[in-house]
């Protein structure tokens, strides 16, 4: 069985399909990863799933649970972490954890212990009777994730739960994913981060509400082999963009951090003619080789095409 499995999941807002015909599988032990940008749906969704908010139209479940006909079941047996901090900021770490025990119903017996392995895991325990508003954004985060798993929870929702944390913080938190993964836990994960779907076994890229491709990081790159992509690293990155418009082979030229991906037909045909046409333009060239698309290469391209679709 499936520890989350939707079929066709819609959800309206009024006329406005914030979520449409949404259909996924998540196994157990799986980190699957909700990818895109804001507004695309990833919450809703995730809301959905966690009995917090009912379908329109369609079906979902978590172990086995229906959201829409048993949400309290639903959410006894998940864990929840959403992108806003929602701990209590003016008691110490170990009171929250104490709190967090009794609302998630820890039986009495076991709550030392799942205290004290929340403390290691989260590697908290030298600063359990710190006040909670002194934590970084990153210990906060760990925190936060640390009382959502009280409960031993099968399945773990976390909704851009590294939001606003500095990369560091961010792959130490990714690191505490992995392992509860190890564990048999199954994560289920929203980012608007490409570079964090990388740590994902699976991902959805969603966007205006629905899943535009599905697949392993490594599959979702394999299906931009049809084409090849250029780093290309030139003087003045706009009038680059509006010299290569329209040249034979070039399929695509997109902004990435200082320079620009263009994504070509052909490499050595037509890294000649891009070279030719800037430097008829006096465009320095400082920078032209092939490279490996990233997941954000991937995201855009696809998001791209969905655009030519739509048009």
């Amino acid at each position: 069985m499936n520890s989350v499995e939707t079929q066709l999941l819609v959800k309206n807002f009024g006329a406005f399909v914030a979520v449409d015909r949404v259909s996924l599988a998540v196994e157990k032990g799986e980190i699957f990863g909700f990818l895109g940008p804001n507004g695309a749906g990833k919450s809703t969704t995730i809301r959905m799933l966690c009995g917090l908010l009912t379908p329109s139209a369609g079906r979902a479940s978590v172990n086995g649970f229906d959201v829409a006909r048993q949400p309290e079941e639903v959410r006894r047996t998940i864990g929840y972490m959403s992108q806003k901090f929602s701990l209590y900021d003016d008691l110490t770490v170990e009171e929250n954890i104490d709190f967090f025990t009794g609302i998630y119903g820890v039986p009495r017996e076991k709550r030392a212990a799942r205290k004290r392995h929340v403390l290691e895991m989260a590697n908290l325990a030298g600063r359990r009777n710190a006040l909670t508003r002194t934590l970084s954004g990153g210990w906060k985060q760990r925190l936060a994730l640390g009382c959502a798993i009280l409960h031993d929870p099968a399945v773990l929702f976390l909704d851009e739960p590294t939001s606003g944390v500095d990369p560091l913080a961010r792959g130490a938190f990714w690191g505490l994913i992995h392992d509860l993964s190890q564990t048999g836990h199954t994560i289920f994960v929203s980012t608007h981060y490409m570079d964090e779907a990388e740590y994902c076994h699976r991902l959805a890229l969603m966007y205006r509400g629905k899943v535009i491709a599905l697949g392993t990081p490594a599959e979702l790159k394999a299906g931009l082999t049809e084409h090849s992509l250029l780093n290309l690293e030139a003087s003045d990155p706009l009038d680059t963009m509006r010299a290569l418009e329209g040249l034979s082979g070039v399929r695509d030229v997109a902004v990435f951090g200082g320079g620009l991906h263009v994504t070509v037909d052909d490499v050595d045909a037509t890294s000649a003619r891009v070279r030719e046409r800037l430097a008829a333009q006096g465009i320095e060239v400082r920078k032209l080789a092939r490279i490996e698309p990233s997941m954000e290469d991937v995201f855009v391209a696809l998001i791209e095409r969905e655009e030519r679709k739509a048009a």
